[in-house]
């Protein structure tokens, strides 16, 4: 009798597990399709809203550097090339701190009872609105780093990315403020990926004679890389559409120059500064612009998963 109603119990809960399965497969599949509907209304919208731009200037609008909205003229590679630019100097920063960090959390350099609140301080970081770090940088970066500038161009002026003297808010400002509000994602995204590497990986380095560092750079980073990889490209991402912060530092100038100490332009601070007084074929060429940042990041994430599968497969 007994056996007859575990018997029972089992089916019934085979079968509520069945149907909680269904269920959630049935949720997961809805919300993907939607979310890629969203996204791809979101891409049709502004591509629809560029369309006079895009018809009007086509490609030569990635290639202009012109941007007069009084003759109606626009180009976009000035703010393209300082959203390049203050990421590139933004990686160049945070990617080996970030990893840096990472491993001093992961490891056994400090008691856990310290590494829990520290990690929990660096991911705090990511929550800091962006409008107050660039109002810390205005007032507390700048003056720090231009005694810095200064001596760059007075002693290594010949080199062109310090060719120029600093004005304060500049390219290499959103740079390093870029750095600092993607670090909190590389710190945290590849600690628990170091944190997720099997113990026995460790353990048979350190049986064969590895010394700490050995077994660091030899087992542990290869077996973390695809999610530092990840991590990386998701900063990325950030700092490519970073808006507020980049707006308030980088001196928003439709120029190009070599020096890493002039002003310069991003295409989000562009539509940050532009878009509320805009009309016309302006707003068609800042929604082109916004296009040419939509397009930036997607290629982002599809070279980010190409690398994460490369990396796994060796």
């Amino acid at each position: 009798m007994q056996g007859t109603d575990s018997q029972v119990a089992i089916q019934r809960q085979a079968s509520v597990s069945s149907t909680v399965n269904v269920v959630f497969i049935r949720s997961t599949l809805v919300l993907a399709v939607g979310l890629g509907v969203l996204l791809f209304s979101i891409a049709a919208l502004v591509a629809y809203q560029a369309g006079p731009a895009i018809g009007k200037f086509g490609l030569n609008f990635i290639f202009s550097t012109t941007w007069n909205p009084v003759e109606n003229l626009y180009g976009a590679w000035p703010h393209i090339y300082g959203t390049l630019v203050s990421s590139a100097i933004a990686l160049i920063i945070a990617v080996p701190i970030g990893i840096a960090v990472a491993l001093f959390l992961s490891e056994d350099f400090l008691p856990s009872r310290v590494q829990q609140p520290l990690a929990f301080l660096i991911e705090l970081l990511a929550a800091i609105p962006s409008v107050v770090y660039g109002l810390w940088a205005i007032f507390v970066l700048i003056p720090l780093m231009t005694p810095m500038g200064n001596w760059l161009y007075a002693n290594l002026g010949w080199i062109p990315l310090f060719s120029t003297p600093p004005r304060g808010p500049g390219m290499y400002v959103a740079g390093v403020v870029l750095s600092i509000m993607i670090l909190p994602i590389i710190a945290a995204i590849s600690r628990d990926a170091l944190i997720s590497v099997s113990p026995d990986l460790r353990q048979a380095a350190v049986g064969l004679g590895a010394t700490r560092w050995e077994t660091i750079f030899k087992v542990m980073l290869p077996a973390a890389s695809s999610g530092i990889v990840g991590g990386i490209m998701l900063a990325l991402g950030r700092a490519l559409g970073e808006t507020m912060a980049a707006t308030m530092v980088i001196g928003n100038s439709n120029n190009i120059s070599s020096s890493l100490f002039a002003p310069g332009s991003t295409i989000a601070s562009l539509l940050a500064n532009q878009f509320a007084e805009a009309g016309g074929l302006q707003v068609s060429a800042l929604m082109y612009a916004a296009l040419i940042l939509f397009g930036l990041t997607l290629l982002v994430n599809i070279f980010a998963e190409l690398l994460v599968r490369r990396v796994r497969q060796v």
